[in-house]
């Protein structure tokens, strides 16, 4: 029989029957991530201003609409008003910093490259104290873009493996207001001095315009404002962090007990979430093991990992 010679690659080597599975492989995907990216743009054409923005605006503009009667409320002498006044203003500098910065990184709240950009410096820097360069760059384009890759996306930025389980869950998360400013300071490295200026006067202004309320408005003095202000800023710190961790958790395939885990996976589920390993022939057992999550297409979920249990 004649042999047939193997076609060569553009890199002029060999090109065997694993390059080409791999290539038919990378078309396939490439085709069902277009397909994908159709089905979403018709989505969105389809859906009203309300869904697309309104809901999102309503919560938000709710969430500024409560904060003079939260400043007022903390002026009061009365411990049941003052409790509330702190409970309001916690939840809308949640609402606000996590609802806001994550819309914002997106440039979900206007179709406008100008007024998205205001937005994202808006709430990222003034309001979360954090760059918007870093926090677009760490979210979008690294988080979205490699999720669950040790390194470059993973599931959680809240990595502290030095710290016993029950300090990283349940007490570290309180010094989230104090540990953001700090590392904002060290992304700010190699971007502009423009960009560095006005990253340090937004954090500068949010910070000082609720500090400078609670001291004319609220009348408190000046340790009770910083108090009142960690105390609203770390209000939903916890359940920031469980949310953050956890709906990975629940979102990423490498949890179900499907296969042996990997290195990388065992590497993740210490260094990034603090827990123990597993022997190889357990898996995870817990309320996050949702069977009907197997059958969820790893290109259709952004928050995707090889089919392993940890």
């Amino acid at each position: 029989m004649k042999n047939i010679p193997e076609k060569r690659s553009e890199s002029g080597g060999l090109r065997g029957p694993a390059a080409r599975d791999d290539e038919c492989a990378d078309a396939e995907r490439e085709t069902l991530m277009m397909e994908l990216s159709r089905l979403v743009q018709e989505s969105v054409r389809a859906s009203s201003w309300w869904e697309r923005r309104g809901v999102d605006c309503t919560i938000l503009t709710a969430a500024f609409i409560s904060l003079p009667a939260g400043f007022l409320l903390l002026g009061s002498s009365q411990m049941m008003y003052f409790l509330l006044g702190l409970l309001m203003m916690g939840v809308a500098h949640a609402v606000i910093t996590v609802k806001g910065t994550h819309l914002a990184s997106h440039g979900a709240l206007s179709e406008s490259p100008a007024w998205a950009r205001f937005w994202a410096v808006f709430f990222i820097e003034v309001c979360g104290s954090f760059s918007a360069r870093a926090g677009v760059q760490a979210h979008v384009k690294m988080h979205h873009a490699h999720t669950n890759v040790i390194g470059l996306g993973d599931s959680s930025t809240w990595k502290m493996p030095f710290l016993p389980r029950s300090v990283y869950l349940f007490i570290a998360p309180l010094a989230v207001p104090i540990i953001t400013p700090i590392v904002a300071v060290g992304q700010l490295k190699g971007q502009s001095p423009l960009q560095i200026m006005r990253t340090v006067v937004c954090v500068c202004l949010g910070f000082f315009s609720q500090y400078y309320l609670l001291r004319c408005v609220s009348g408190l003095s000046c340790s009770s404002a910083l108090l009142v202000m960690l105390l609203c800023r770390a209000m939903f710190s916890l359940p920031y962090i469980h949310v953050n961790i956890f709906q990975h958790i629940s979102d990423c395939q490498c949890f179900l007990p499907l296969a042996v885990p990997s290195g990388s996976t065992r590497v993740m589920t210490h260094g990034v979430l603090n827990l123990p390993f597993m022997s190889e022939t357990q898996c995870w057992t817990g309320p996050l093991a949702i069977p009907s999550l197997a059958a969820t297409s790893s290109i259709t979920s952004s928050h995707s990992c090889p089919r392993t249990c940890a």
